[in-house]
């Protein structure tokens, strides 16, 4: 979807915050009380048979329409790029039964690929030209490639490590394409909407999320997380869920393959999560646009009070009728 005075005038709302934060439950109470429907921007939950270990809701207990979840098997690529087609088209259909869109998900770049007025090249997936990037790197290493980067880039390899080969080939690949990386990387910092979103955001004290967040950990190995991983295992999507640094997949691999210890693999589950919510919350953070709503000693149905009250306070026409969601 371009930027039209059509997208300006959509309603959307956004919850973002720490993963295990309630972000879910949240957008899923709004949506109820709001006639809305839910978009996950979750970069784990877009793929298939990754359920257990991403948090994703089961479809038997979801109390409204969920859109962006399954879109891919874990062996293909899913770009930002991509999300943001299967967003934008979300929301307008959405709006088109006139329900209100909320986006939920602890995903920064997704949400603001979704939301804010940023541009992608069109072969921001693989393709051909990456292929052979990436054949190249096999034989030169990372820091030739970054080298490559500097000669016909320089802007963009000063951007960029010369040992993060994935984003090294990304930034010839975008040359390829007559774009730049540095140029998109300055687009970033520009966080404008391209719709009326209200983003409301859950926090709470680090102590109280990491127990959380822990507690979460402990859910998913008594769900069957362990059989899940040896489920994608055994589609040879060993390669995709250890490359993807997928948390809570990874782990398991070799207490399944080689016999690892499986209370040291959970620790490090936990561990791995909580850093994961630190920089969710350095990302959230530096947006000012974010409504925050400190949740450490409240229920489940108080945050809803509190989201709506924040709501009704910054865009009261969202209330007024909830079920328009497009200005008349």
């Amino acid at each position: 979807m371009s930027e039209t005075d059509d997208s300006r005038s959509q309603r959307v709302v956004a919850v973002v915050g720490p993963t295990a934060v309630g972000k879910t439950t949240l957008a899923e109470d709004l949506a109820v009380l709001l006639h809305g429907e839910v978009i996950s921007a979750d970069s784990m939950q877009v793929y298939r048979g990754m359920n257990v270990g991403t948090a994703k809701p089961p479809q038997s207990e979801r109390r409204v329409p969920y859109h962006c979840l399954d879109l891919a098997d874990p062996s293909d690529d899913f770009s930002a790029a991509l999300f943001q087609r299967c967003a934008r088209a979300a929301i307008e259909e959405i709006a088109d039964r006139n329900k209100l869109p909320i986006l939920a998900g602890g995903t920064g770049l997704y949400i603001r690929a979704a939301l804010d007025d940023m541009h992608f090249p069109a072969g921001d997936t693989r393709g051909g030209f990456r292929a052979q990037l990436e054949a190249r790197a096999e034989v030169d290493g990372a820091e030739a490639m970054h080298a490559r980067l500097f000669e016909v880039d320089p802007s963009s390899a000063e951007l960029i490590h010369p040992n993060n080969l994935r984003r090294t080939i990304r930034a010839l690949e975008m040359v390829s394409e007559g774009a730049s990386y540095a140029e998109q990387a300055a687009g970033f910092e520009i966080r404008e909407s391209i719709y009326d979103t209200v983003f409301i955001g859950l926090t709470m004290d680090r102590e109280a999320l990491y127990r959380r967040i822990d507690a979460r950990v402990d859910h998913m190995i008594a769900s069957g997380l362990l059989n899940e991983v040896q489920k994608l295992l055994r589609s040879n999507m060993r390669e995709a869920i250890t490359a993807q640094q997928a948390i809570g997949y990874k782990e398991f691999v070799s207490v399944l393959e080689n016999g690892a210890d499986m209370n040291t693999a959970i620790d490090d589950v936990k561990r791995s999560t909580r850093r994961y919510a630190k920089r969710q919350m350095t990302w959230f953070r530096g947006d000012p646009r974010v409504q925050w709503i400190d949740v450490t000693d409240l229920s489940p149905n108080e945050v809803t009070r509190h989201a709506i009250e924040l709501l009704d306070s910054l865009k009261p026409e969202f209330m007024n009728d909830s079920s328009k969601t497009k200005r008349g």
